[in-house]
């Protein structure tokens, strides 16, 4: 079965100015490779083309044929695409925001990958102490962000899904349900850790029907999570980002928004042959893994992650307030 289904998201809006325009100076973002911009090829491998294809011409470390949900929102705010923190060479200034999220990255330890939420706090609580200190010891400022601005910042967090998909693969469905406090337990403590991260959104996205289940449970319990959270953090005004219901109505009218069947995706296959996007295998005089010529109109790009056409849909739904709740389009909060 094709197309992951779960996105679940949360906004943690940070203390800002009196405009009402999105103003933020800059941007953080924590997830996995549904928000990666190039964490994962810094890592561990570099991502092929012909991943980048439709907007940036090349592979830009994303997996996917263009931008992703968070370059829609960095362009709305009128900040510059993040650059990977873990990406050194040729990475663009840090001035206005990093990105610490990798592909395969859960909220909790193990899994896919050893860059776990907790990892990620740890690498921007480093950054800033680092930051700061630079800051004020050296001349060249040109490059680095402004220590006030840390709180007046955009906090992205764009995880969860992978750690029911690994539950899925080792373990059986009602032991990845059973998971679901502790997952949302390490969520929040993450969050708690660094009272500062003041807006998230974080996703959980799914292959299997009885997985879409789960995944509408781990909702359920991590909106009744936030609004017990807010009470606790009276800097910050948190919002429940309804993506899974966005991608859901996306797929379910994908014809009438003008996509082709959202069980069809454009790079790479699964069906005949097994070949990941990037690579082209012939068998029996078949040549699979050639990417499609029309992936706009696709709302999958490899049958795992979402094409640029898709993600530009969700992001405008995020940025109209539309699927924010309570609904207000996306701006710095004003505070006393």
């Amino acid at each position: 079965m094709l197309l992951k289904l779960m996105m679940i998201a949360l906004a943690i809006l940070s203390r800002g100015s009196a405009s009402n325009h999105c103003n933020f100076p800059s941007i953080y973002n924590f997830g996995d490779s549904n928000s990666d911009t190039g964490g994962g090829s810094a890592a561990f491998a570099a991502v092929p083309p012909p991943n980048g294809v439709t907007f940036f011409g090349k592979p830009s470390g994303r997996r996917c044929d263009g931008r992703l949900i968070i370059d829609f929102i960095a362009e709305e705010v009128k900040l510059p695409y993040l650059s990977a923190y873990l990406d050194s060479v040729g990475a663009r200034s840090f001035k206005h925001g990093a990105n610490f999220g990798i592909g395969g990255a859960s909220i909790r330890p193990g899994g896919y990958s050893p860059f776990n939420l907790g990892i990620q706090i740890s690498q921007f609580q480093q950054f800033k102490a680092r930051t700061v200190d630079l800051y004020n010891h050296h001349n060249n400022k040109a490059t680095l962000p402004n220590p006030e601005d840390f709180s007046s910042a955009l906090y992205a967090l764009d995880i969860g899904q992978n750690d029911l998909s690994y539950g899925f693969q080792h373990t059986s469905e009602d032991q990845v349900r059973a998971s679901i406090p502790d997952i949302l337990h390490h969520l929040i403590t993450a969050i708690q850790r660094h009272i500062r991260v003041e807006t998230g959104q974080f996703g959980s996205e799914w292959v299997r029907e009885d997985s879409n289940e789960v995944a509408q449970e781990f909702n359920r319990q991590l909106k009744t999570l936030l609004t017990q959270l807010e009470t606790r953090l009276p800097n910050a005004v948190i919002k429940y980002v309804d993506v899974y219901s966005a991608k859901y109505a996306l797929i379910s009218d994908a014809k009438n928004q003008g996509f082709v069947d959202p069980m069809k995706f454009c790079c790479g296959s699964y069906y005949g042959c097994h070949v990941d996007c990037g690579k082209r295998v012939v068998v029996n005089g078949t040549l699979y893994g050639d990417a499609c010529s029309d992936p706009w109109a696709h709302i999958s790009w490899d049958g795992v992650h979402y094409s640029e056409a898709a993600n530009r849909w969700v992001a405008r739904h995020i940025i109209n307030g539309s699927i924010l709740d309570p609904q207000r389009s996306l701006e710095p909060t004003i505070f006393p």
